[in-house]
């Protein structure tokens, strides 16, 4: 096993241990080799094979333990916040085919929640999206966002439904350089239970995101639903270098 960009051994063997998954080399339901195979197999310790294996485990692509042998779970989409990509970006990066419908193209006035994230007073005009995405033709999330009126205005040239408005955007040369992000669970509304096809009240993995440019000016607010069946997300850091994590009482999100 060779240790990438000073990576410890157990996030190499983590990531190997997913591409094995991923790929499908280890189908859902299949047993993982033991804990003793892994050691030869990786040239690494029983103690790096364990934390690797419990790094899978809490992101839900094994499951076992308590001397259970562990197996390849339902494999859930993880999208890292690493780095700053758009729903088609990490789908993409996954080998996922990312798809969309766009249910609603609006310019209309800001309410007092999409006025207060996005800096604008109440009534100013801001351009809405509202959009079904998809992975492999699966629906998986509800993505709403909330664009400022000089950022939004390009949207009206371009085809919502051909892929990644984030990409469009940059390509117009519009500055969406940093992220804020606020991951909650709420409750299917009627909305999500229809475009979703699922329960009112079923629980939804919900990430409301902050875009703002190198210089702070906020451009987009944002409020995507996730099945958490299909995706979740996952946040890594070490002593030396930690993520920017807060904690935030709904009420004031």
């Amino acid at each position: 096993m060779s240790q990438i960009k000073n990576q410890p051994k157990h996030q190499v063997l983590a990531e190997e241990l997913r591409t094995h998954i991923a790929s499908g080399r280890w189908a859902e339901g299949a047993a993982l080799p033991s804990e003793a195979e892994l050691c030869l197999q990786s040239n690494a310790s029983r103690g790096t094979v364990r934390h690797a294996l419990a790094t899978l485990r809490a992101e839900g692509l094994i499951a076992g333990g308590q001397g259970k042998p562990p197996v390849v779970a339902h494999a859930v989409k993880s999208q890292s916040f690493s780095t700053f990509m758009s729903f088609t970006e990490w789908a993409q990066s996954m080998g996922q085919e990312p798809g969309q419908r766009t249910i609603e193209l609006a310019k209309r006035p800001a309410d007092a929640q999409v006025a207060g994230h996005l800096h604008v007073d109440e009534a100013s005009m801001v351009v809405q999206v509202l959009r079904l995405r998809l992975l492999d033709g699966t629906p998986a999330m509800i993505e709403r966002s909330s664009f400022e009126a000089e950022a939004g205005r390009l949207l009206f040239d371009f085809d919502t439904d051909s892929g990644s408005i984030f990409r469009y955007l940059r390509e117009q040369g519009v500055d969406l350089a940093r992220g804020r992000h606020i991951i909650d669970a709420v409750a299917a509304d009627a909305k999500d239970s229809e475009l979703l096809g699922i329960a009112e009240g079923t629980p939804l993995l919900r990430e409301r995101r902050i875009t703002s440019t190198s210089t702070g000016e906020v451009v987009e607010y944002s409020d995507d639903r996730y099945l958490p069946q299909l995706a979740n997300f996952t946040i890594e850091n070490t002593s030396e270098h930690r993520a920017a994590l807060s904690r935030v009482p709904s009420a004031v999100a």
